[in-house]
């Protein structure tokens, strides 16, 4: 039981990070996009490391030992691909210009800094951006359709934060040192998604108060998924005990060390790219994994 309540405050810490992203978005004269880059970087470098030399590795182990040497392979190599799989349609459902990982170009920001900033002329900033590959959204909307936007963007990020809370609490559950690492890497990576949730929240409903709203909520739907997805493992899979099994546990963990992947590659590491120069993503990338490195050495003492 002590697991549990350490899994899913690893779970809560790591959605409030939405929060803080909203904060640094209201208050910083200027958004520090290096720094971004960097931690979103470091944040891609943990969950890669971790995914393939701790998370996959332990589900392989749990399925070998029950399902024998080459068919738990073959149910570890499925299990994670699967994984892959189940992000990958849920990131697909939620359409582009509402995707919680677009970055924001600086004008866009500003108003949110400064009651006084006047908004920016979207149209022009969107083309310049769109010219160096940034994704920037076009709000030049009408006050009804950014309505809507918002709304419809606080639908897609809820669900997309699903699948990384179970994630994190998943792996917290079986390791809570492996569970802490990947809590903190997603708090990094829900730091930005913060400052990107505020932006289009704002211009729809003109209220910085809504924005920091919509922005934690949007991060309470990690633990909600957490809560709900291993409501339901427990549910289907758990024996007479209520236990679950340790061969369900390690499909799971394989299921984690693919979502864990995709969201490294298709949102983490083309986010530190947009919002860095020059290597600052490979950087904090480099780092991120020989931090993990360092870290998992040291806890086999």
């Amino acid at each position: 039981m002590r697991n549990i309540w350490i899994a899913f405050g690893l779970t809560l810490f790591a959605g409030m990070a939405t929060g803080i992203g909203s904060i640094i978005a209201f208050t910083a004269k200027r958004t520090n996009y290096r720094f971004l880059s960097v931690a979103t970087g470091f944040s891609a470098g943990v969950m890669l490391y971790v995914a393939f030399v701790e998370v996959l590795v332990k589900g392989g182990e749990a399925v070998t030992l029950r399902y024998g040497d080459y068919w738990g392979h073959w149910i570890n190599s499925a299990s994670f691909f699967g994984g892959m799989l189940l992000i990958g349609v849920i990131d697909n459902l939620i359409p582009a210009a509402e995707n919680p990982h677009e970055t924001h170009a600086e004008a866009e920001t500003m108003p949110l800094h400064s009651p006084l900033a006047l908004p920016p002329d979207f149209h022009n900033a969107a083309a310049r951006e769109s010219a160096r590959g940034a994704g920037l959204h076009d709000h030049s909307a009408g006050h009804h359709k950014l309505m809507r936007m918002g709304v419809f963007t606080a639908i897609a990020i809820g669900i997309h934060n699903f699948p990384e809370g179970l994630a994190t609490f998943l792996a917290a559950l079986q390791d809570p040192h492996l569970g802490l690492a990947i809590a903190v890497a997603i708090a990094l990576h829900n730091i930005p998604e913060g400052i990107s949730v505020s932006v289009p929240i704002f211009y729809a409903s003109g209220s910085r108060k809504r924005a920091f709203l919509y922005s934690v909520l949007s991060g309470l739907a990690e633990p909600v998924g957490a809560g709900i997805g291993y409501l339901a493992i427990w549910l289907f899979l758990g024996g007479n005990s209520g236990e679950i099994p340790s061969e369900a546990m390690g499909i799971l963990f394989s299921g984690v060390a693919g979502i864990m992947v995709y969201i490294s590659l298709d949102e983490l590491l083309p986010t530190s790219r947009a919002y860095g120069k020059g290597h600052d993503s490979l950087f904090g990338l480099v780092a991120g994994m020989l931090v993990m490195a360092l870290s998992l050495l040291l806890m086999k003492q």
